[in-house]
């Protein structure tokens, strides 16, 4: 049986919503990251970068969420557009998109608005900024057609989802009113009963919620370890 590394983040949630969507059987397996358990060893093993999520699927192993899509969507065949070169070449640009867009400059809006010792204008504004116009250039796309790739639902949509439905928490709740054609297709996905599963996985273990030393040291190692 497939095997799904997981916490309550972004990353995992979009693996989950496919896992659902599609039905596949699968073992979720808790990785508790403020207490450090992607750290370990035996998770190192599975994932060098020490992130959530991973799988391991007999003996193909594959991590980072927008991989784990990919994997995941040709071997079913699931949630994917035509088989064609131009439908491929678009899946690929806005997988790619969302992967070194959208997700790192969520993340890191997040990280410096709520996480960060310090509230350093220069970052928060940066970050803020970027993340705003990369949901700025998919708010242009979703004008123009139902879903990121045309007519059908697809694995660049649950890609889109897992970060966008936290918009309030990277940019703030008002946000929202600037993304109109955005916010209707998060609320079309978080609106599926694949999604609200989804979203209930976290809830099958009870993951650390204090943000103390100890979260802080396994999740923001820079806060101790000093780059020489």
């Amino acid at each position: 049986m497939l095997k799904f590394y997981y916490s309550g983040a972004p990353n995992p949630m979009k693996v989950a919503l496919f896992l659902e969507e599609a039905g596949l059987e699968y073992e979720a397996i808790p990785v508790d990251t403020r207490k450090g358990d992607q750290h370990k060893p035996n998770y190192l093993a599975i994932n060098p970068n020490a992130k959530v999520p991973a799988i391991v699927d007999g003996d193909v192993t594959v991590f980072d969420s927008s991989a784990i899509l990919m994997y995941l969507g040709e071997k079913t065949g699931k949630f994917m557009p035509a088989r064609t070169g131009k439908a491929h070449a678009e899946l690929l640009s806005w997988m790619f998109f969302i992967s070194s867009g959208v997700g790192p400059y969520s993340g890191q809006a997040v990280h410096f608005r709520n996480y960060a010792p310090e509230k350093i204008e220069y970052a928060v504004n940066r970050y803020m900024y970027e993340a705003q116009r990369h949901y700025g250039i998919v708010e242009a796309r979703l004008a123009k057609q139902k879903y990121m790739l045309g007519d059908s639902y697809t694995i660049v949509d649950m890609n889109l989802w897992g970060w966008a439905r936290l918009i309030p928490a990277a940019l703030g709740e008002q946000h929202w009113s600037k993304f109109p054609n955005l916010k209707r297709l998060i609320d079309e996905i978080s609106a599926r009963p694949a999604a609200t599963r989804a979203v209930a996985i976290k809830d099958k273990h009870k993951f650390k919620t204090e943000f103390d030393d100890e979260a802080k040291r396994a999740m923001f190692r820079h806060f101790h370890e000093k780059v020489a």
